[in-house]
């Protein structure tokens, strides 16, 4: 009976810290859905370059962890001045943005030091959100 307590305390504390962290993201939509995949996928892929450079250290990967932290706390920075200046998250959008070029490049060059090929229209896809990030500032 405790053990069915604590689990359904834990269940409660998890979907209210869930709730709370969406909200400061602005909402589970597409935009973070996307940043959080190649935020993870960045991640995983840079873990496993390491590993076939032969330089995998758990230090570089608690500090790649805590950069991957602060991605999010700049984009719940940005949704915050959306809501205080009332732009309709202009300013999350500019910053998730940012940040899915950024990953993306970043996991094509990871998928390259494994040797995996990484389709043309895709490495395209990524320089043009990059670009388009250019012509934004």
């Amino acid at each position: 009976m405790k053990l069915d307590y604590a689990l359904d305390y834990g269940r409660y504390v998890f979907a209210a810290l869930g709730t709370v962290l969406v909200t400061l993201l602005g909402g589970w939509d597409k935009l973070l859905q996307v940043l959080v995949l190649f935020v993870v996928t960045d991640y995983i892929t840079g873990v496993v370059a390491a590993w076939f450079e032969k330089r995998l250290s758990s230090e570089v990967g608690a500090k790649g962890i805590l950069k991957k932290l602060l991605i999010f706390a700049v984009v719940a920075i940005a949704t915050s001045l959306d809501k205080m200046t009332g732009t309709n998250e202009v300013f999350r959008s500019l910053v998730v943005l940012f940040y899915v070029s950024n990953e993306g490049l970043s996991v094509i060059e990871n998928l390259g030091k494994c040797g995996v090929p990484v389709p043309g229209a895709l490495k395209e896809a990524i320089l043009k959100l990059k670009e388009g990030e250019k012509n934004v500032n």
